[in-house]
C-alpha cells in the first residue's frame, strides 16, 4: 500500500538492505514498534486497573485507491496522511490531561533530535501553555533503558539544535529526565514517574 505524507512524499516502510545485501527484519520506522507495543500493553493495564485512560492517537488517512480482489475483501493500495501527526498518546490521569510522544534509538550515547518534527514540538508547546502534562518517553534500545523527559527540556534542545548539537547527550537525559522502571505488568510503568514529578 502506498501512503503519502501531507507534503506529497511517499512513506517508505520497506526494510533497508544490510552491508552483505540481506534484508533487516526491522526498518527505522518499525524499530519503535516494540516500544509502542510495550506502551499499548501498559495502557491496557492502567485502564483495566482503573488508574488512567490513555490511548494511542489514530493517524487519519485519506484512502484514494482500493482494490477488491474478492467480493468480501478490500485491499487499500494508496493512501495519504491527512495531516501531520501531533504526539503519539494522550489521555487523563488524576484529573489532568496527559500528552506524550514515545521514541526509540539504537544510539548509545545520545538521542537524535531528527526524530522529532516542528508540528510535534508546537503541539507540545500548546499543551504546556494550557497546563497539561507533556513529556517524551525515550528508550535506548541497546541498553533497554527508558527515560521520561519533560517536554520543556525537549523543546529547549530542539530550539537550540540549529546553532548547537543535533542530539541530546544521554548524560543530560539521565540528569534532566527520570528513569522509568520496566517489568512484566505493567511493562513500562511511566505513571509512577508522572505521579512522582507532576503531583
Amino acid at each position: 500500500m502506498a501512503i503519502h505524507y501531507p507534503n506529497g512524499k511517499k512513506f517508505n516502510s520497506q526494510p533497508k538492505a544490510t552491508i552483505n545485501g540481506s534484508k533487516k527484519q526491522e526498518s527505522f520506522s518499525n524499530r519503535g514498534m516494540t516500544l509502542e507495543e510495550d506502551i499499548n500493553e501498559t495502557n491496557e493495564y492502567y485502564l483495566a486497573h482503573g488508574m488512567a485512560v490513555i490511548h494511542k492517537k489514530p493517524t487519519p488517512l485519506q484512502i484514494v485507491k482500493v482494490d477488491y480482489p474478492h467480493r468480501s475483501a478490500a485491499v487499500i493500495k494508496e493512501a495519504y496522511f491527512r495531516q501531520p501527526s501531533t504526539t503519539d498518546y494522550n489521555g487523563v490521569f488524576l484529573g489532568k490531561h496527559l500528552d506524550f510522544e514515545a521514541k526509540e534509538t539504537r544510539n548509545k550515547t545520545s538521542f537524535p533530535l531528527k526524530n522529532f518534527h516542528d508540528h510535534q514540538i508546537n503541539h507540545m508547546r500548546h499543551v504546556l501553555a494550557h497546563q497539561g502534562i507533556c513529556f517524551v518517553l525515550l528508550r535506548f534500545s541497546s541498553a533497554d533503558e527508558v527515560f521520561l523527559l519533560d517536554a520543556s527540556h525537549l523543546i529547549s534542545y530542539y530550539e537550540n539544535q540549529k546553532s548547537a548539537r543535533k542530539s541530546i547527550p544521554k548524560k543530560e537525559i539521565e540528569s534532566l529526565g527520570h528513569p522509568v522502571k520496566t517489568g512484566f505488568h505493567p511493562r513500562i510503568d511511566y505513571l509512577k514517574v508522572v505521579q512522582h514529578i507532576y503531583f
